[in-house]
């Protein structure tokens, strides 16, 4: 396809950063937008798959805690109705209720309905001091290989980082800049991270995901541009 129907479609505001970083170059600008959606694309079997381990270890420690695989549901006006998470808006409870109300237009609401349908940053934001408190900190359990050294923050911040890459991801930005340069670096920082926190869910996941992972060899494509 030729840079200016591409234009056309993606718009220029878009593909103009790509240009820029390209020296002006509209087939390296060109050659660059296809590198990035190919990365892009390398990554959504690790941040699915990630999403999905995460999500059911904490279910997995929450229903322990609990002592229902109905916590999720029950504790709607259990700790997600406490009076601290006035500030947040009580996020959790409003996320329950949404995913109640799209389910019920479906058919019938179930616990396992409501897990499926909850959104990454549900899962992340129980790593939040204001709801990790409440329920004791036993999430951390997910993280049975954590270094000694590693705690709730630190976690958290890696959690938050991966998910903004991911809302990048899914939304078609860009994930090959650093400023007006290209780079891949925080691709590979992201990827680095992923790993670690599957090894410290589980040492199997990462000899696991490893056979989903072509991220490196979409990122050398970038190598002469």
């Amino acid at each position: 396809m030729k840079y200016e129907k591409l234009e056309f479609y993606v718009s220029q505001p878009r593909l103009d950063r790509f240009l820029i970083a390209c020296n002006g170059s509209k087939p390296k600008a060109l050659q660059l937008y296809s590198i990035n959606l190919q990365v892009a694309e390398a990554f959504y079997p690790l941040l699915n798959l990630f999403e999905i381990f995460l999500r059911n270890s904490i279910n997995h420690h929450l229903s322990n805690h609990f002592k229902s695989s109905d916590w999720i549901l029950s504790e709607k006006n259990g700790f997600m109705s406490d009076p601290s998470l006035r500030p947040s808006k009580f996020f959790l409870k409003g996320s329950v209720q949404k995913a109640e109300y799209k389910i019920l237009y479906r058919g019938t609401v179930t616990s396992g309905k409501i897990i499926a349908e909850m959104m990454f940053g549900f899962w992340t934001s129980l790593f939040e001091p204001h709801h990790y408190r409440l329920i004791n900190g036993v999430i951390i359990q997910c993280f049975a290989n954590k270094p000694r050294n590693v705690n709730r923050t630190i976690i958290a911040t890696s959690l938050n980082k991966i998910r903004d890459f991911r809302n990048r991801v899914y939304h078609n930005e860009p994930i090959c800049f650093h400023g007006p340069q290209i780079s891949f670096q925080e691709a590979i920082n992201i990827k680095k991270e992923l790993y670690d926190l599957f090894n410290w869910i589980d040492a199997d996941l990462p000899g696991y995901v490893g056979g989903f992972d072509n991220i490196d060899d979409k990122i050398a494509q970038a190598q002469g541009l």
